[in-house]
This record gives structure tokens, sequence and C-alpha cells, in this order.
């Protein structure tokens, strides 16, 4: 009778508006709850949870027997309260992991919330904090695609992210501004859990790093350092912007990424395969997804502009192997792409449309003036 009791009692804590997200990634309707800190969170949370036993404690909410203690203790705190407790504190910058961000990122806010408190106590926060940061990381060659140590230096008072070939030399080998800074997770393409994808322009083309860290809470200290020193840039930039809405250009997940085929600028040339990256409005090609610097780009305006996005080819079309065609139109000529199914041709679709809908900025104008587009 008891445990009905208390079961029936932790599915009404649970049903509550507090407690209907995952405390840690919002993933709706969480099944678990950590009855040492007091939130409930999904299964996925509740895996990284299991990895500090010294800090949570979790268990099922439906399947799992609980006690009257635990669900005092449960009714006392939730998610509401937990996160008022445990973030507290966190920077206007820091990065707070969805669902569908990758496993570091999310162990990593778990770690830093819970076992780190990092969110508590201020003084914590230094590493990606400080407004300086220097250490190694392993970066890809260029060239022959090994993963090699190099030293890394971020200064805010510099404007820049620097990377050395050696760890005594004098001059970086490239320095990076922060104004065209841009970093994203990317362990599938890197092979590595811990994989973050440095990109930035280099007279006005993308060009591609790619490095981990064996250390989970390293890589995403640096991920997070990038963030604050884009942060306080674009605050100089943008005095009179509201935090809130800088946050969102701080770092960026790329819309969409996958093989095409494509075709030249006459249409008579043979349709290649090629990696495309949609980030924003430059749609970038590769020979293959790891290398440093696309083989051609395009700019992908607004509608309003005279831009658009169409399935199919036109007939006259030849020498594609694969059948599902894209034609996208520019003001100065049209691309034409071919996928693999009619579900990534949707998928492809989808993405440039809400480019397209979304109207061009000041800025944006300058940038398409400028565009080279290499085909």
């Amino acid at each position: 009778m008891a445990e009905e009791r208390n079961r029936r009692a932790l599915l009404e804590l649970a049903a509550k508006p507090d407690n209907t997200a995952c405390a840690d990634c919002g993933a709706p309707d969480p099944d678990w709850a950590s009855y040492t800190i007091g939130v409930f969170i999904c299964l996925n949370c509740s895996g990284i949870h299991r990895n500090i036993p010294q800090i949570s404690r979790v268990k099922s909410v439906r399947l799992d027997p609980w006690d009257d203690v635990q669900i005092e203790y449960m009714s006392c705190l939730g998610n509401k309260v937990a996160q008022a407790k445990f973030e507290s504190k966190v920077p206007a910058f820091y990065y707070k992991p969805t669902a569908s961000d990758c496993q570091v990122l999310r162990e990593q806010w778990i770690r830093a919330k819970y076992e780190r408190k990092e969110f508590i106590y201020i003084e914590k926060q230094e590493p990606y904090s400080a407004g300086y940061r220097e250490g190694l990381l392993w970066k890809r060659g260029r060239d022959n695609g090994q993963f090699l140590s190099r030293k890394f230096v971020l200064s805010e008072r510099e404007g820049a992210l620097k990377y050395f070939n050696k760890n005594d030399a004098r001059e970086p080998k490239a320095i990076i501004k922060i104004e065209h800074l841009n970093a994203t997770f990317q362990p599938a393409k890197i092979g590595n859990p811990n994989g973050l994808q440095i990109t930035y322009l280099r007279d006005n083309s993308t060009r591609n790093i790619f490095v981990y860290h064996e250390d989970g809470k390293e890589i995403v200290d640096w991920f997070n350092a990038i963030r604050a020193a884009r942060f306080h840039y674009l605050q100089v930039a943008y005095p009179i912007a509201m935090d809130v809405d800088l946050v969102p250009k701080l770092t960026r997940n790329f819309l969409k990424e996958g093989y095409m085929e494509k075709t030249g600028p006459k249409h008579t040339e043979g349709f290649k395969k090629r990696w495309f990256t949609l980030d924003d409005r430059r749609l970038m090609y590769f020979k293959d997804p790891m290398d440093a610097f696309a083989r051609g780009e395009v700019f992908i305006g607004s509608t309003e502009n005279h831009y658009k996005v169409e399935e199919g080819l036109p007939a006259s079309t030849q020498g594609n192997h694969w059948q599902f065609g894209i034609t996208i139109t520019t003001p100065d000529r049209k691309f034409l792409f071919t996928c693999e199914s009619d579900t990534d041709r949707t998928d492809w679709i989808s993405a440039f449309q809400k480019v397209l809908n979304k109207p061009m900025l000041p800025q944006e104008y300058a940038v398409e003036a400028h565009f080279k587009h290499k085909p």
C-alpha cells in the first residue's frame, strides 16, 4: 500500500508544470529522477548522472520503489528549486545543451552544475571566463590528415585565436580573428567524441580546423572560452544590443550537411559527388568532409531578393547519377544539384527554404556583393 501511495505521489510531482521537462537538457516528460539532487531527468541524462554516484543517485519514476523520505525530498525540491540553486550564476555566454546536443556537451554541463558547482561559486568559471586561455589541442593536419599536438592561445585583448606548429615557436601558424570565428562540435565527422570544428573566414573564404582533447572538460572549456570572447567582442561592436540578442550569434551549428552531386556553371560538365555544408547563407562544397578549404561557395540570399529553390532539374540536364534534383536560382545563375534519395532532397529543400524565408540583414548585402564563387 505504501509503495503504491508513493508511486502515485511521485507521478503527481512529475506531472507538475515545473517538472515536465528534463532538468538538464529540457527533453519532455522525464521518466527518471535523482533522489539525491531532487530533479526529474530524461533517460539519456540519467546515464550521465549514474557516472557521478558520489553526487547523484537515480531511479525510474515508474518502475523503481520509492520510500517516504525520498518522496518528501523530491516534493521539497523539484526542477525549478534545484535549477535556482545549481544554475544561479550561469554566464550569459555559457552554452546550455539541449536533448539534441552531443554527449560531451551534456555530460560537462551536468558535471559543471552538480559535481564542480561552477554556477554557485563564480571563481570556478575562470577557465573560460578569464579572457585568456592557452593549452594543447590535437589538430588535424591540412594535407596528411594526421592529428598532431598544437599550442592554441585565445586572447580577448588581442581579439584573436592563434595556434603554433611548435610549442616554442615565436610566430603563430595562423591568427584567427574572434570577429570571424565559429566553433561547433562534430564528433561523428571527426571520429572522436570530443571533436570540435573551428571555422573562420580568410579572404572571404571559409577555412576549417578540426581539433579534439582527450579530456571532455578541457574541450568544453575551450568551446565556452570562444563563446565568451565572441560575446565580449559583440558587446563592444553592438553596445546598445541586449544580451539575449547577442547570445544566438556566439556560435552556430550548421543548418545541414551531407553529400549531393553538382555540375559546373555551363551545366554541360559531368556531375561530381561533393560534401556540402550549409552554414547560415553560405553553401560550401568539399571533396572530402574533412577538407580544410571549400572547393567553392554559393551565397543563398532571400526570396525577396530573387533567390529561389525548386525541385527538379532543367529538361536538358545530363550526366547526373542521382535522380533527385534541386535547382537553386540566384540573380546571376542557376545551380544544379542531385540527391541520392527523395528524403535527402526534401530535407535539403527545407533547409534552403528556411534561409530563403529570412530577410537579408544590412551586413549580408556586403557579403553578397563581395562573394566569390569558385566553380
